[in-house]
């Protein structure tokens, strides 16, 4: 597959920068030194995709039948990712935690999964404030490691264009390592078991996916015994996902496929545009309309029926199947009331959309003892009242949209370790927000699949 270079800044049927920038786009950085943004931009055009066209292709296909209520999405990871966080254990200990919880709801509920990982590309986040203060020092907020440091000095919170090279690297890498677990042998189903070794005696969600790991097990040696040795059982098709914030690096990663002289943003499979910068006519809306990769929107409690159905036509005018997914994030105590207005709207429009659950930025608030974090049990609320607002509507939940890590971590109280806030101090790592550790997102897993068979029915 091959793409068109571009080193003069200019996509065909893509909007300028400069046309971009008209638009006042919000959550941007305010580089200092445009001479060097300018440099790291033209550095990035003439580099190679970080994914090709056809894989995006592919993914609208398998959203396509999500939006037909045949399949399930599975999307997490990282809230922000970290130039630090590129190791390979990090990577693994991701991709080993999403695999685990689509063989759950593969095998408990009998649906096919889209996988999906917040990953190679989430290193910027919107900040609600630009500027952050410390013990009366006021300094730019943290904005990821696309943009600036995390350490609170006036040099780290500097925007630094550079780093936009370094967000290129990391993905690579992390890409890298990825495409390699997920065909080189380590997602083969063979190996369900191993991907629990270290996390069975500990743990009570544990041993129920020990469970069920050795009913798949059985069930892959009656098949290997009738002479059935799937390839599909050995390898899984996995892809890239992040929020297409920063406009001077999407649009330097955009390219023009030959095969069908479409443009694409090469530097993830699905991009979305979050609940900050969906502005209907706003510079990122703008600029993903012009796109062939399938896109997002965070919808929150706030969007009105008229308001979806604009953005529908804006973003997916044609009507393409897996083109256009809404990832909801309402809070737990809005969702019931909120979503069902929404899902009634898009079912009388008539665009095929896959709805897709955020449960976790709804649910935010902070301890006494000052950390950021959510409450386990408002992250499965909501997951139920976005399954409720489907089933009252008559129409499908197609996914979820995890923040998520494959360590144990303690940032979100509650779970079956029943966290409380003062077990946060012990590991709380996040570089913005909270995530579920490995044993939250077995659990919610597993619900996850209770509520799908149900919906099957």
């Amino acid at each position: 597959m091959q793409f068109a270079t571009l080193t003069a800044g200019e996509v065909p049927g893509v909007p300028s920068l400069d046309e971009l920038r008209g638009l006042k786009p919000l959550q941007q950085p305010e580089w200092p030194d445009g001479a060097a943004l300018d440099q790291v931009m033209r550095e990035l055009r003439t580099l190679p995709p970080l994914v090709f066209a056809g894989e995006c292709d592919d993914l609208t296909t398998k959203i396509g039948a999500v939006a037909r209520g045949e399949a399930f999405i599975l999307q997490g990871g990282d809230c922000a990712e970290t130039f630090a966080g590129v190791t390979a254990e990090n990577i693994r200990a991701k991709l080993r935690v999403l695999l685990q919880m689509s063989v759950v709801l593969q095998y408990a509920a009998s649906v096919p999964v889209v996988k999906i990982g917040r990953i190679a590309g989430q290193y910027a986040k919107p900040r609600s404030s630009g500027e952050e203060t410390r013990d009366g020092v006021t300094l730019p907020s943290y904005r990821g490691d696309a943009v600036n440091g995390f350490d609170f000095t006036p040099e780290s919170r500097i925007p630094d264009p550079q780093r936009l090279r370094g967000v290129y690297n990391a993905a690579a890498a992390t890409l890298n390592l990825t495409r390699a677990f997920t065909t080189g042998g380590y997602a083969d189903l063979h190996q369900v078991h191993a991907w629990n070794t270290d996390f069975v005696k500990s743990s009570p969600v544990g041993r129920r996916y020990e469970q069920l790991a050795s009913e798949i097990e059985r069930a892959l040696a009656f098949m290997r015994a009738c002479g059935a040795t799937a390839d599909e059982f050995r390898t899984v098709d996995f892809y890239a996902s992040h929020e297409a914030l920063i406009l001077e690096y999407e649009h330097a990663l955009t390219r023009i496929d030959s095969r069908t002289e479409q443009p694409y943003d090469v530097s993830g499979h699905l991009l979305w545009v979050g609940e900050r910068t969906r502005q209907l006519d706003g510079a990122h809306v703008e600029f993903l309309a012009s796109l062939s990769n399938p896109l997002g929107v965070k919808i929150g409690p706030t969007t009105t029926p008229e308001y979806i159905r604009a953005l529908i036509d804006k973003l997916n005018p044609k009507g393409i199947e897996g083109r256009l997914t809404f990832i909801t994030r309402m809070g737990a105590g809005k969702i019931r009331s909120a979503l069902p207005p929404l899902l009634e709207a898009v079912r009388d429009h008539g665009s095929p959309i896959a709805w897709v659950s955020d449960p976790m930025h709804g649910n935010t608030f902070e301890t006494p003892n000052g950390y950021k974090t959510r409450n386990f049990d408002d992250v499965m609320d909501e997951v139920q009242g976005f399954f409720d607002a489907h089933e009252q509507v008559g129409t499908w939940p197609g996914g979820v949209h995890m923040e998520l890590t494959g360590d144990d971590v303690t940032e979100c109280l509650g779970g079956g370790e029943e966290l409380v806030a003062e077990d946060l101090v012990n590991r709380y790592e996040t570089a913005c927000d909270p995530r579920l550790n490995r044993h939250q997102s077995l659990e919610l897993a597993f619900l996850v699949a209770e509520r799908l068979r149900g919906a099957k029915a």
